[in-house]
């Protein structure tokens, strides 16, 4: 007499193509919803409450966002967002402009990469630091530069209308090197039949460019889009290696707003300190849905 096969065993050999895709994703979800959904959704839950990290939560309902949407300091660190949003952008088409060059096959190619690359695989307070020796008015190159023109000395770091610009400018250097990594990556990948046909046909310099090499360039531009928003609206580690929001809470973006308020000497406000982050996570995920509804729209016409 044969014994019965258990009830589990013959579930899993009926339902093996199917269950197995989710037990490889299951590590992979496990942490995302540990390390990435649930803070998000404590980060919504503190928001609403006034608490010093440490003592009793006390709820307010929306009292931190309307404080928020009174206090001049969170406009200021918005524009100076919008600002690094709209200059970090820069850093796609230079990146493409560094990528095209270095594609060539021309002796030395290889020193060229590799000095394009450097910016990339430092950390970002050494760029800070090189760049705040960079703008030092006594010292800095950049500074006797700009003396030499002008017979004056600008102290960018120092000076309100300038200070943000400063920042960005060397944020731009190391994001310039990311997105040059992954166009070097997509032009690699380009179909060369196309790239001939194309020329055969008489396509050639700003027509093959667009009409032909950038539409395979989209999943890179994509990458390299949806990078370049998110460390512009995170930018927290160089404003605080190179000016400290200063001067005068002039060069502070949201991040930095957001870690003076719930862990700096202002008292740890928690929920004031979750509901700027609420808010910078929300304009994150404006932008990154615009460009996913766009992609997927190029996409279905295509």
């Amino acid at each position: 007499m044969s014994e019965a096969v258990p009830s589990s065993t013959g579930y899993w050999k009926k339902n093996q193509q199917r269950l197995a895709p989710w037990l490889f994703l299951a590590p992979g979800m496990a942490m995302f919803v540990i390390y990435v959904l649930f803070p998000i959704i404590e980060s919504i839950w503190i928001s609403f409450h006034d608490w010093d990290g440490l003592g009793d939560k006390v709820w307010i309902g929306l009292g931190n966002y309307v404080e928020l949407m009174g206090d001049n300091s969170f406009y200021t660190s918005l524009k100076n967002n919008v600002l690094w949003l709209v200059l970090y952008l820069l850093s796609i088409p230079a990146g493409l402009a560094v990528a095209l060059f270095l594609n060539q096959t021309v002796t030395g190619i290889r020193l060229y990469k590799s000095l394009f690359f450097f910016p990339f695989v430092i950390s970002q307070v050494v760029v800070g630091l090189i760049f705040t020796w960079f703008y030092a008015p006594d010292f800095g190159l950049f500074s006797k530069l700009i003396e030499n023109l002008t017979g004056q000395q600008i102290a960018i770091l120092a000076d309100e209308r300038f200070v943000t610009y400063g920042i960005i400018v060397a944020g731009l250097w190391p994001q310039t090197a990311y997105c040059m990594i992954l166009y070097l990556t997509g032009l690699n990948n380009i179909n060369p039949e196309q790239v001939e046909a194309a020329r055969m046909d008489g396509a050639k310099g700003i027509k093959l460019l667009w009409y032909v090499v950038l539409p395979q360039l989209a999943p890179a531009t994509f990458i390299a889009m949806v990078v370049t928003v998110i460390g512009s609206l995170r930018s927290f580690d160089l404003v605080s290696i190179m000016t400290s929001g200063g001067p005068y809470g002039s060069s502070q973006v949201l991040s930095y707003f957001m870690y003076e308020q719930a862990l700096s000497e202002y008292g740890f406000r928690m929920g004031y300190g979750a509901a700027i982050a609420v808010v910078l996570f929300l304009i994150m995920m404006i932008f990154i849905t615009l460009f996913i509804v766009r992609m997927l729209m190029q996409e279905r016409n295509s």
